[in-house]
């Protein structure tokens, strides 16, 4: 049986860094992201790195760290409006972007991980999205053909997860990570809690262990809210109850 856990992010990390490599990571925004294993890749340096993600975190957390340290030389991702240093570094040329539509980059993440090299999709079909890929008419109707998405390596969040590798994900953190984690050659998964094989209910797994070649248990999280908006009890306005409505 091969031994899956390690010790911290580090070490799970070991032996499969090297420059130039392509990375996915999970997360949507600042939530499901791998924190622990983010913070592990500035430590080890590791640059020249793509990596496919939804966005490229804040400007002083998630992959806005590695940003800030010179390590991330492309992006392929679909939001990338809260990092102020993300728009300098692509304005000026210092970096790379693949832009997708949200859905599209989840597609292409999912069918590399199934093994197709390719579909279709309407999205995009006479926009600059769309300029230099080869398109197709299904049906009288036109479409634009996408490449799936594959990597050297994934890095997953998820709440909790068994020795073997199994894992499950909470709510809105399941989003890209289930898919991602299909789809690389080595998958590292950080958990915020690490139980003993059968400790998990089968029907209640998100991804079954055979895609996760290593798991830690997360030292530390803070999941900060990206964007808090708030207004004061005294600017709220009461609303009249209807008549019939519950309270």
């Amino acid at each position: 049986m091969v031994d899956k856990v390690r010790s911290d992010a580090f070490d799970a990390l070991d032996g499969v860094l090297f420059d130039g490599m392509t990375i996915m990571a999970g997360g949507f925004g600042l939530c499901g992201i791998p924190e622990n294993l983010i913070a592990a890749l500035r430590r080890a340096g590791t640059k020249d790195l793509t990596v496919i993600s939804n966005n490229c975190g804040v400007d002083d957390f998630g992959l806005g760290i590695l940003l800030a340290n010179g390590q991330i030389r492309k992006m392929v991702s679909s939001y990338v409006g809260e990092n102020k240093l993300f728009e300098q570094l692509f304005l000026s040329g210092e970096l790379e972007l693949e832009f997708n539509p949200q859905g599209t980059l989840a597609e292409r993440i999912r069918a590399g991980g199934a093994g197709i090299p390719a579909f279709y999709t309407k999205t995009g079909y006479g926009t600059l999205i769309a300029e230099g890929k080869e398109t197709r008419q299904f049906n009288g109707e036109w479409y634009v053909m996408e490449t799936g998405l594959t990597a050297d390596l994934a890095i997953v969040k998820a709440w909790k997860g068994d020795t073997e590798g199994n894992l499950i994900y909470r709510r809105t953190a399941r989003n890209f990570n289930p898919m991602m984690a299909t789809a690389a050659k080595v998958c590292v998964a950080e958990v915020e809690h690490l139980v003993e094989v059968g400790s998990l209910d089968p029907d209640h797994i998100h991804t079954p262990g055979i895609y996760v070649d290593r798991i830690v248990q997360g030292a530390t999280y803070e999941k900060r809210i990206e964007r808090e908006t708030t207004r004061s009890r005294s600017a709220r306005v009461e609303t009249p109850a209807v008549a019939g409505a519950e309270v």
